[in-house]
């Protein structure tokens, strides 16, 4: 991700030039970290309910995440007056835990749970052809929820669908693991990953730091 971010960040002072929007090398590296996020997001909610979790806790944490979407959507704003972030990654990852967590008892049922929401999207243009076009779908009051027959123009944009469904499988593959597997997810990390642990361990400072600090250093460069 940091990575990714760096490169996108030189491509906006114009260092390199590149087609985020549109080249595969770039929104294929996307998906995937997307796809990553909202993944181990699913697979700690998975640990956290099985702890047993208290909803206050929950709430605590909910709050940390929503908080932040707001000031990348703010920060984003400053950047990127008409295409600024209003429902990235962070946003559907705020609306997606409560999902996730109200469904955590769903059991097996989320491995389909998962592939329904992934697929869901697919059926969104026959229906806006067969409904003669809904653009209120596509309209920012409800383009959160992913059906749309076109993207809107955001920096980053992390529907509910078919995003839920990644997020549904990691919940459902860290009930699968600690059910099936209790002593893989506790074991010692390899000495030479222990910096990508803490990173994971601090992944929303992280999350909320890096760009900052890589635009700024790149300011007092250019």
């Amino acid at each position: 991700m940091t990575a990714f971010h760096f490169c996108f960040d030189l491509n906006y002072f114009g260092w390199i030039r590149q087609n985020f929007l549109y080249d595969p090398f770039w929104t294929t590296q996307r998906t995937a970290i997307v796809s990553l996020f909202l993944f181990c997001a699913g697979l700690g909610q998975a640990v956290a309910f099985t702890q047993g979790q208290s909803w206050p806790r929950f709430w605590r944490r909910w709050a940390q995440v929503a908080g932040c979407a707001l000031l990348v959507s703010a920060g984003s704003w400053l950047m990127f007056r008409d295409t600024f972030i209003y429902f990235g990654v962070l946003h559907g990852i705020a609306v997606m835990l409560v999902i996730v967590r109200l469904t955590a008892h769903w059991g097996a049922w989320l491995w389909l749970a998962g592939l329904a929401a992934i697929l869901l999207p697919l059926a969104a243009m026959p229906l806006h052809v067969a409904a003669g076009n809904l653009h209120l779908l596509n309209g920012r009051a409800l383009n959160w929820i992913g059906m749309v027959s076109m993207k809107p123009a955001t920096q980053d944009y992390v529907p509910v669908l078919p995003w839920l469904g990644v997020m549904w499988w990691g919940m459902a593959a860290g009930q699968w693991l600690l059910r099936e597997r209790p002593a893989l997810l506790p074991g010692a990390i390899p000495r030479a990953f222990a910096p990508l642990a803490w990173m994971g361990r601090w992944s929303l400072s992280w999350y909320m730091l890096h760009q900052p600090l890589l635009i700024g250093a790149m300011l007092l460069v250019r």
